[in-house]
């Protein structure tokens, strides 16, 4: 059953274009799952071949970076679905449990990597070079196409941004493995190896942790990192009729809308065609100047709460 009134202000907020999962490119995200599994494929022959730890890790990195990128494709399918009786706000934070997933999946999949490089420089291991060398290459310029492929729409969804950043670190993971593969060859040292599995490890650790943070603070519901409440309260109570703005909060349904509900105390008693128009000024107001896209308000006269009795009371 569809529920079409939990969004009153639905055709408001689509005109201004602040549902970004319409323009992402579906067939780019399936092209760069099907490279990523492919590159995936190769690497672990080629790391079994070589008996490069390095390469196998970036396959394992891939590895999670395919399923990265497909989830993040199932993810933004079911994030267009309407609303239920059941999901009042339909399956929009399918994106943020989503872009957690990978998230902690990678850091698993680096744990396992450091301890396997600390074991490789306990006991160190020949590595075939031109193998190792040949595969990473390839994988780069797989990389590079997935990466080129999600760019555009990297700046549009958390999830999206997750898997582009796993494809980044792809990259440049192959970059190392290139580099340490031409230091095998010529010169024999095979420790390359293990350092250059434990530095992709921290580069990715690093942009991972970025992702879960942001990821949590919007299931916690926290306020937007670019919103600051005290800011919007007073353009709120600069407007007419508005004593005092309250019982603010404010919230992240995804990482591309913000929800804001708040009470307003008015200066004086009005009717309810008259504070249709002060909500109209207020979601105008918090659309434009904040990027707000639902505003819920509750309008409140000679009413003294707690929280606003010394206040104006």
């Amino acid at each position: 059953m569809e529920m079409q009134f939990f969004h009153h202000d639905q055709n408001h907020i689509q005109k201004h274009g602040h549902h970004h999962h319409q323009n992402l490119n579906e067939k780019n995200l399936l092209i760069a799952t099907v490279l990523n599994f492919a590159i995936t494929a190769a690497e672990i022959i080629g790391g079994l071949l070589s008996n490069s730890l390095a390469l196998l890790s970036d396959a394992l990195h891939n590895l999670g970076d395919a399923f990265a990128v497909l989830i993040a494709f199932i993810a933004h399918k079911l994030s267009k679905k309407d609303s239920t009786v059941k999901k009042t706000f339909g399956y929009k934070r399918v994106e943020i449990l989503a872009a957690l997933f990978n998230a902690i999946v990678l850091i698993v999949i680096i744990i396992f990597l450091f301890i396997e490089a600390i074991e490789r420089f306990k006991n160190p291991a020949p590595v075939k070079g031109k193998i190792m060398f040949t595969v990473s290459v390839i994988g780069l310029l797989a990389n590079l196409l997935a990466v080129i492929l999600l760019r555009k729409d990297s700046g549009k969804s958390i999830n999206i941004r997750a898997a582009y950043l796993h494809l980044l670190g792809d990259t440049v993971s192959s970059v190392a493995v290139i580099i340490g593969s031409i230091l095998i060859i010529f010169y024999k040292l095979y420790w390359i190896d293990p350092v250059i599995t434990i530095l992709i490890g921290i580069y990715i650790t690093k942009e991972t942790v970025v992702i879960v943070k942001e990821a949590v603070d919007i299931l916690m519901q926290g306020t937007p990192k670019d919103l600051d409440i005290e800011t919007v309260k007073s353009a709120m109570e600069e407007l007419p009729d508005i004593n005092n703005v309250h019982h603010i909060h404010a919230w992240n349904l995804n990482d591309s809308q913000i929800h804001f509900e708040c009470h307003i105390f008015l200066n004086q008693d009005l009717m309810i065609s008259n504070t249709e128009k002060i909500r109209q000024k207020i979601e105008t107001l918090l659309l434009n100047k904040f990027h707000i896209s639902h505003v819920t308000v509750q309008f409140e006269y000679m009413q003294c709460s707690d929280e606003i009795k010394e206040e104006i009371c």
